[in-house]
């Protein structure tokens, strides 16, 4: 017997997680999850214990086939890549696993991991699949499936360093920088700004966006209200992407970006502003 739709939309969330988490795309997580459905539907599950660990892990498989080609689109990518922002919170469309491994900081962390060191982090770690089902999915052993997870582990640890900040820090920082750059008040957002900020856009050489990151708190700050002056945006708002707090800005009711920051002892110290049309339509 083949899934039924109840048991999909009961699991599609799982389905649709372990994808995004792997590949950073919501638009290439969304194809997997219409390819896992295809193969669930057409599929004889009677002999399936765990339909959702069985579902995850077809999600995953699809999924890592899938990185290498991804890396290799990102080569050829115009400017910086960014991961594709996932709308989360009471203005989502349809539910999402959020947890600390769908943020944009762990998201950008995690492309530094090989693809299998990926797979096997977020199916033990997020999914609590056994190392034995992860090692068919990359093709290795148990025990080669565990030193991945540790590797991947040990190099999120040191790559995150310090706690992170609770939303409510993350939303008031993100106020005052929108205060202060419609303001265009630059002493303001100096003193918001770390003094080694990083400011990375992804236009993705569809709309103007900064080629290269900027760095510097002063540079950054000058930057961020010519954006705003030249952009001229009718609104910014706080939203919530990826479980944590975010800024949208519209003009004439189309999102123009969206920004989320990073803070070290209260300040910002990196703003990811994505402005790709193709990244943040669905928002």
């Amino acid at each position: 017997m083949s899934v039924s739709q109840t048991e999909w939309e009961q699991h599609r969330p799982a389905v649709f997680g372990a994808a995004y988490r792997l590949l950073g795309s919501v638009a290439d997580a969304e194809d997997v999850v219409q390819d896992v459905w295809l193969r669930a539907a057409q599929a004889d599950l009677d002999d399936v214990v765990d339909l959702r660990a069985w579902l995850v892990t077809v999600s995953a498989r699809t999924s890592y086939n899938l990185l290498n080609s991804a890396r290799a689109r990102r080569e050829s990518y115009v400017g910086p890549w960014l991961p594709e922002p996932l709308l989360t919170g009471p203005d989502a469309a349809a539910p999402v696993l959020v947890d600390e491994s769908v943020s944009f900081a762990m998201l950008l962390v995690m492309e530094e991991l090989s693809p299998p060191e990926r797979v096997a982090l977020v199916l033990h770690d997020v999914f609590a699949l056994p190392f034995d089902e992860i090692a068919e999915v990359l093709g290795t052993t148990s025990a080669a499936s565990r030193k991945l997870a540790s590797r991947a582990r040990g190099r999120i640890a040191k790559a995150r360093g310090r706690q992170p900040p609770s939303k409510a820090e993350t939303a008031e920082a993100l106020q005052a920088f929108k205060a202060a750059a419609q303001a265009g008040d630059l002493a303001r957002l100096v003193e918001l700004l770390h003094p080694e900020a990083v400011y990375v856009a992804d236009g993705g050489g569809r709309v103007t966006a900064a080629r290269m990151p900027v760095h510097g708190g002063e540079r950054v700050a000058m930057l961020a209200i010519r954006v705003v002056l030249q952009a001229r945006p009718d609104s910014i708002e706080l939203i919530e992407l990826n479980g944590e707090p975010a800024l949208a800005a519209h003009r004439d009711g189309a999102l123009l970006w969206v920004d989320t920051v990073e803070l070290v002892d209260g300040r910002i110290v990196a703003i990811r502003r994505v402005a790709n049309p193709e990244k943040i339509g669905h928002i």
